[in-house]
């Protein structure tokens, strides 16, 4: 028979090795400093606490215990030889630390040197069922519970294990020699991957030698299907974790009973308690060591458990996770599911991307999916004006800077929608042009187009201005040949030269905007661009009026279209209209607009040309031999 230490161990690497997966073994010991949960190059692994005897130094709780009052207690002993066996006695007391067997002996340190028993009352005189209860404070992944005992085995014993502190209870082993009469089991049933959570009966342990101080210990994989593949078996993941274990003793081993002496004792005496003084037997349960082997359950987010401020048992969590198990991810790390580490993939919990723009998130398995499961974080509460699953985008009405980027603060610009000139407050998530309503313009649609007025509507603020025929104010009676005739001296001669810039008042580049009727003339509203010539009164550039009567504008002379620039240079013929700036003299073949009308005056004795800009450096150079004087001799 081997020795009880040496079939524990080997119990426990029978048990640890069906954890193993390819090489690794999920309660093997990192060794790696400075963290077992990273590498060298600092990306995540699998780490797992060390393995250790999970019920040293706790409390158990027994429902019996022998000295209370003080009892003399007897048991058979085996000696292993051709020597009968022999029956001892012995005094328990409570009162008396050197024979008090209490329940901290089942935890406490034991060897040879330090053999310690927990011990039952007399079973003659009390119920066969006695309880063990221990809780380990924690979830622990355990893979054996032994029971080295200091009196005979008994002949029927349960293991139950709770994985919530205690609250409910499911059977884990039994133990007996008749396993269908005391728990409804067959004997030693096969275990297959149907079955390989429940509990089994076995009668084994009667045939384990010696009879008394014998071990009995249980282990959690042996003989499980999915135990070679522990990391992909959720079923056998959930079947080693506990929190709590409970042994019940429910059948004490019925010892064979010496036959002595017809006086019915051994020669000793009555006042010598190792003395038999009856030959009934006396039936108890006595345990020297009660150990649960396994790890601290942190699914392989943890190389270690620590103590919090309240004293439980937690998990020094890695890999983003939290909780007492490392079970959850951490807030804000919730861009996939959180899965327990394993040897191909360490399955650290992810940030969620939100740009730096949220504090919070959420997982949804659904865009989960959709990613190809690579992204299912959604940021919840985006700030700094930003939305969407990412803050990724501007909200309703403001638009991306491009000059920032989009984790920036100030990514996002209000959009400023004119209130009655926008058709809404979303604008344009690069440009940050407002949807502008009909005839109304500008990037945030504040102004008129062209061709448009103001009106005093706001659902139509802008309205079209009338466009006037040119060539219905001319009389009816005219033919169209006196057009030809009235524009005849000007007409096809649309060059300039020194001579015609000398003549003229005034010359200047400008863009024509916008027009409307004033009477009997067309009043266009220009910008100057350049001024090269001006006589009499200085012209600025900026907005100003050119007039030209309706006449000289239905016979196209001179001929002006809208939003074009052109080179306006008149005045000199006759003089200038009063008041009016230059203008057309008497001959000018229309009536001068009036001292209320500032402006440019032109008409068929102008010269109104498209503009085009080789004509900058002809004119600049015009300038420049006025200034010499050469006008005066052109």
């Amino acid at each position: 028979m081997r020795e009880p230490w040496r079939y524990l161990l080997g119990l426990c690497l029978l048990a640890c090795s069906t954890f193993t997966h390819s090489a690794a073994n999920p309660f093997a010991g990192q060794q790696t400093p400075p963290d077992p949960c990273y590498d060298d190059t600092g990306a995540a692994r699998r780490c797992i606490p060390e393995f250790i005897n999970a019920a040293f130094g706790k409390e158990v709780t027994v429902s019996s215990v022998c000295g209370r009052p003080p009892s003399r207690s007897c048991s058979v002993v085996d000696r292993g030889d051709e020597r009968p066996s022999v029956r001892t006695c012995q005094i328990c007391d409570a009162a008396d630390p050197r024979r008090a067997h209490p329940a901290s002996y089942l935890t406490d340190l034991n060897s040879a040197h330090n053999l310690t028993c927990w011990q039952s009352e007399n079973l003659n005189t009390s119920p066969y069922n006695v309880t063990l209860t221990l809780s380990l404070g924690k979830k622990f992944e355990i893979t054996y519970v032994s029971l080295q005992f200091c009196s005979p085995r008994p002949e029927s014993l349960a293991i139950y294990k709770s994985m919530d502190y205690g609250k409910t209870w499911m059977p884990y082993q039994f133990y007996s020699s008749q396993c269908r009469r005391m728990y409804n089991r067959p004997n030693k049933a096969t275990i297959t991957k149907q079955n390989e959570q429940e509990a089994l009966c076995t009668d084994g342990h009667t045939d384990l030698y010696p009879l008394s101080g014998g071990l009995i210990a249980f282990s959690t994989l042996d003989g499980r299907p999915s135990g070679k593949d522990f990391d992909n078996s959720p079923v056998l993941q959930d079947w080693v974790t506990v929190t709590d274990i409970r042994v019940v003793f429910s059948r004490p081993q019925m010892p064979r009973e010496l036959v002595l002496g017809a006086g019915g004792n051994t020669g000793g005496r009555d006042d010598d308690p190792m003395a038999v003084t009856s030959t009934l037997p006396t039936y108890f349960y006595a345990v020297g060591d009660f150990q649960v082997g396994g790890r601290c359950k942190c699914n392989g987010h943890a190389s270690r458990c620590l103590k919090d401020k309240e004293g439980k048992l937690v998990c020094d969590c890695k890999h983003n996770t939290e909780g007492p198990e490392c079970d959850r991810c951490k807030p804000f790390h919730y861009d996939r599911p959180w899965q327990r580490a394993n040897a191909r993939e360490a399955n650290e919990c992810l940030p969620c991307n939100c740009n730096l723009h949220a504090r919070r998130c959420r997982f949804n398995m659904e865009l989960y999916k959709l990613s190809g499961r690579k992204s299912g974080g959604v940021c919840m509460n985006c700030r700094h004006n930003t939305a969407g699953r990412h803050c990724h985008y501007c909200k309703e009405g403001f638009y991306r800077d491009m000059a920032r980027p989009i984790t920036h603060r100030r990514a996002c610009k209000a959009c400023d929608c004119h209130p009655v000139g926008a058709a809404g407050k979303t604008c344009n998530q690069t440009t940050g042009q407002c949807p502008c309503k009909d005839g109304v313009t500008g990037i945030t649609c504040n102004r008129c187009a062209k061709g448009y007025q103001q009106s005093r509507s706001p659902v139509a603020p802008c309205i079209k201005i009338p466009v006037v025929n040119p060539t219905a104010v001319v009389s009816s009676t005219e033919e169209p040949a006196d057009c030809e005739s009235y524009c005849k001296p000007v007409k096809g001669n649309l060059k300039i030269n020194m001579k015609k810039y000398c003549k003229k008042d005034y010359a200047v580049q400008v863009n024509v905007l916008d027009m409307e009727t004033v009477g009997d003339w067309a009043k266009f509203s220009v910008s100057v661009v350049a001024v090269y010539k001006s006589r009499g009164e200085p012209l600025k550039r900026g907005d100003n009026i050119l007039w030209v009567h309706m006449k000289d504008l239905a016979c196209k002379c001179p001929k002006i279209q809208m939003s074009k620039r052109f080179l306006v240079m008149g005045g000199a013929e006759g003089g200038t209209g009063p008041g009016a700036g230059p203008g057309v003299g008497p001959g000018g073949g229309a009536s001068s607009p009036g001292a209320e009308r500032i402006g440019l005056v032109a008409d068929k004795n102008s010269l109104v040309i498209q503009w085009r800009d080789v004509w900058t450096r002809r004119l600049r150079k015009f300038q420049r031999k006025e200034k010499k004087g050469k006008c005066s001799k052109a």
